[in-house]
């Protein structure tokens, strides 16, 4: 079972955080002689907003900014390989190197694959989005500070409503009433949710502050996040 991961930045903030994650992730690597394959895209998190800022503070453009932000993806993806036991050594950089290594990675005990950021005006769950479609994996999981998908942002709308479940039409249509610039902070963009609605992949967004919901979604079928259908 192929699953592709999308780690929000948020939780690339200390150690701690890092090691929980890393503890998961080798831990679903290793159930049951490999079962299940691990594709994992780190977000930018505080860092990557606070260094965007800063270049726009200074006249970069939005193409500018959203290379500072990929760059530091890529540095949190370097963190979390240096915690993990099972992860192939380098951050991969696009999806067709991630495809073209897809059978040394699944062979024997799988090698978690871990990449950060690809193209400017492509958040990270964009790029979970299509790398998820690109190498047909099965599920697709949004690892965020949020406990799902809500029609207003509940940080900002304490009333905001929750979906338990929403189809991917539903989410196009919330995602494009957002602003999406570098640095965005919205729960799926709506470039993600257009590739999530043409590919039909399976795909949920769950609160990762306790780690151990990624292992609960994956190998129990159980979460209290947002199925997109």
């Amino acid at each position: 079972m192929r699953v592709v991961i999308s780690i929000g930045g948020v939780y690339f903030a200390d150690v701690a955080r890092i090691k929980q994650i890393a503890a998961v992730l080798d831990e679903l690597a290793e159930y049951r002689a490999g079962t299940y394959r691990l594709y994992v895209v780190t977000g930018g998190g505080a860092m990557a907003r606070r260094y965007i800022n800063m270049a726009r503070e200074l006249g970069a453009n939005e193409v500018l900014c959203d290379y500072i932000g990929i760059a530091l993806t890529r540095v949190n993806a370097r963190l979390l390989i240096s915690a993990l036991q099972n992860a192939y050594p380098e951050p991969f950089s696009d999806y067709a190197a991630v495809r073209a290594k897809l059978p040394e990675l699944e062979s024997g005990m799988s090698k978690i694959a871990v990449m950060g950021g690809v193209t400017p005006g492509y958040t990270t769950d964009a790029v979970s989005a299509i790398l998820a479609e690109y190498i047909n994996a099965d599920l697709l999981l949004n690892v965020t500070s949020v406990d799902g998908v809500y029609d207003a942002d509940p940080r900002k709308y304490p009333d905001a409503k929750k979906y338990n479940r929403i189809t991917s039409r539903e989410l196009v249509r919330l995602t494009t009433r957002d602003e999406l610039k570098a640095g965005s902070r919205i729960v799926i963009d709506p470039v993600a949710a257009k590739i999530i609605e043409r590919s039909g992949i399976r795909t949920i967004v769950l609160d990762g502050s306790n780690p151990r919901n990624i292992i609960d979604v994956i190998i129990h079928g159980r979460h209290h996040g947002t199925e997109i259908i």
